[in-house]
């Protein structure tokens, strides 16, 4: 008889459990709404969005970034780290215009020597672009996980 009221009380217990879980959700539907450790923000006359990670985030992913480089002829180059592939086979890099933003840019690889891809197209020598990370803030503006 004991265990079947100990049975019973548990079974209480989840029937209650599971009849408060809408007046949960409920709540938490109204909360307002919190930047996470990124957020994605559009850019006026483009259909490329800026990522903006906190400090945390941006610590936790261990972000690094390199440069975009011009040798005297002017051919561009870019650390090999930097280049993304996305799923149609375009490639690209992400810049680091300011701390904790990234901008995904387009760029066309001629060859890859080394460590190094050699461009066609691509961001200005000198721009940072980002060689440890960049695979996370592409999921990141893309929804992946959310």
């Amino acid at each position: 008889m004991r265990t079947l009221n100990t049975l019973h009380a548990a079974t209480v217990l989840l029937m209650l459990a599971l009849g408060a879980l809408p007046a949960l959700n409920a709540r938490a539907a109204d909360a307002p709404k919190t930047k996470g450790a990124a957020h994605v923000e559009a850019i006026n006359g483009s259909s490329l969005k800026k990522v903006v990670l906190t400090q945390k985030a941006a610590d936790r992913l261990d972000i690094k970034t390199g440069a975009v480089t011009a040798d005297a002829a002017g051919a561009l180059s870019t650390p090999y780290a930097s280049v993304l592939y996305d799923v149609k086979g375009n490639t690209w890099v992400y810049t680091n215009p300011e701390p904790l933003v990234y901008v995904r840019h387009a760029i066309t690889v001629l060859s890859v020597k080394g460590p190094s891809a050699l461009l066609k197209t691509g961001p200005a020598a000198g721009t940072a672009v980002v060689v440890v990370g960049a695979s996370e803030l592409y999921g990141a503006e893309s929804g992946v996980g959310h």
